[in-house]
């Protein structure tokens, strides 16, 4: 059951999230196992927070629990792009000149996603500031192809 839920649309977990025929924490540790066999081959997620994911997981959890409204993306983890402003997570822009960069707020897209209960879970690899048809920078490198590892992912989110 684990493994298949990497493989069930986002809306469809939503709703299961929702109808509590999953819990939050379920599916993020579904995806953190994914996360684990797949990502030190392919290099797509280049910050991950189990630590933070698996808290908010656990309070999304206690909010349906309690009866709490919840919104449409309650309990759905997710990779923000790096390009995001992402409060509090390290956000480069592929640029060795913001490797160490840590917004103090969110972009309007992080917040709206977060605001309608999306879990983050860390960043996704993308080309120097986004620009460019293939994934790789100068800070984390390439990022491949989940289905055939000699080809790139294309665009700029890798």
């Amino acid at each position: 059951m684990t493994d298949e839920l990497n493989f069930i649309t986002a809306r469809e977990l939503a709703r299961r999230i929702r109808g509590r025929e999953l819990s939050a924490v379920e599916v993020l540790q579904a995806h953190l196992e994914q996360i684990d066999r797949v990502n030190p081959m392919i290099n797509a997620i280049i910050t991950l927070l189990p630590e933070r994911a698996l808290a908010d997981a656990r309070a999304a959890d206690a909010a349906l629990e309690r009866g709490d409204d919840v919104g449409p993306l309650h309990g759905l983890p997710i990779a923000h792009k790096d390009t995001l402003a992402t409060k509090g997570i390290r956000t480069t822009q592929g640029s060795p000149i913001y490797a160490d960069a840590v917004p103090d707020e969110n972009a309007l897209i992080v917040e709206r996603i977060q605001g309608a209960g999306a879990i983050s879970i860390g960043k996704t690899n993308v080309p120097e500031f986004g620009a460019g048809s293939q994934t790789f920078n100068t800070v984390f490198g390439t990022t491949l192809n989940t289905y055939d590892l000699s080809k790139t992912p294309g665009g700029s989110s890798g």
